[in-house]
């Protein structure tokens, strides 16, 4: 008697994968950094990051609910906790209340939900906010406060941070201004003004091991643009002390906190490995190029998102080949 096939629909292997727990593992990957944030600028941060996530999570409540009329709790997935964390690793810890929730709705409202909510959207999000932010509030958004100031807020006293000073020696500050940076202990372990998330390249890199030990991420995002960065600026040094070493370019701006946490975001980066390896490569080479030769001191944020749109194109290019496909001629 021949035995019945049966035939069901894919998927076949079930794993322990889910949406809510790669979100939640990626939030537990941001702890380091945001302890780290905490210890140097103390209430301020606490408060950013306090007001960021309740903003996100409160946004997309409220659209899924009242404008888009349904009825999916789609808060309980982490994905909006995430966007808001992310949010605010990319802000000042002096940063006004109102522009910070003013961020929340750009980076839920237009930068996901427009577009049909998770899983749909072409860019980061909380990088859709923060470049929002960096256009219609370039003073507030570019007044770092000094790290230290734990009990300061909107009144912190502010500086120029490592990016400034090296934007500086390359507009004609020449190698005499490069003696300003901090050390490359200081700036690794965060001892500097910046963002919320890229004061300290150690907790970064602590939370993309666990991201990696956990599988939630591949290395081939992170490791290709750090590479690629490191090689870039190496040689750009070489030829010219002016430009800062490699070590000083990946210790300072967002280059940890993008290329470990919001190149690697799974709706808006290639799907292949292959792919990876170009969108890493091509995120880390437009870094560089916009750092030393464009208006902004950093460029992590719009090499992202550059990227973020061309995905589609790197996806139908680097699809990998079918199980008994036949390639023609």
């Amino acid at each position: 008697m021949a035995n019945k096939l049966i035939i069901s629909l894919s998927p076949h292997v079930h794993g322990r994968d889910s949406v809510q727990r790669n979100m939640y593992g990626v939030c537990i990957a941001l702890v380091p950094a945001l302890l780290a944030s905490l210890f140097y600028f103390g209430w301020g941060a606490a408060i950013v990051m306090a007001t960021s996530v309740l903003a996100c999570v409160f946004f997309e409540w409220a659209i899924t609910r009242f404008i888009l009329k349904s009825n999916r709790l789609t808060i309980a997935d982490g994905s909006a906790v995430l966007t808001g964390l992310l949010l605010g690793f990319n802000l000042p810890s002096n940063l006004p209340l109102w522009i910070i929730i003013i961020g929340a709705l750009v980076a839920i409202g237009i930068g996901k939900l427009t577009f049909g909510g998770l899983g749909c959207n072409p860019f980061n999000p909380a990088l859709v906010g923060r470049v929002f932010l960096l256009v219609s509030f370039p003073v507030q958004m570019t007044s770092w406060p000094v790290s230290g100031q734990l009990t300061a807020y909107t009144d912190a006293t502010t500086a120029a941070t490592p990016l400034a000073i090296m934007k500086h020696a390359v507009n004609g500050g020449g190698v005499q201004a490069l003696a300003e940076l901090p050390s490359s202990m200081d700036l690794f372990l965060g001892q500097t003004g910046g963002c919320l998330g890229e004061v300290s390249a150690l907790a970064l890199l602590i939370g993309l091991i666990y991201m990696l030990v956990k599988r939630i991420i591949t290395w081939h995002i992170p490791v290709s643009i750090l590479g690629t960065v490191a090689i870039l600026s190496g040689l750009f040094h070489l030829a010219n002390p002016v430009y800062a070493s490699p070590e000083q370019v990946l210790c300072t701006g967002g280059l940890m906190l993008g290329a470990c946490f919001m190149a690697t975001d799974y709706v808006t980066s290639p799907m292949t490995a292959q792919g990876q390896l170009v969108y890493g490569v091509s995120i880390g080479l437009l870094t560089v190029v916009i750092r030393m030769f464009g208006a902004y001191p950093e460029g992590m944020s719009f090499a992202i998102l550059i990227m973020n749109a061309f995905t589609p194109l790197i996806n139908t290019y680097c699809k990998p080949k079918r199980f008994g496909e036949v390639m023609k001629k």
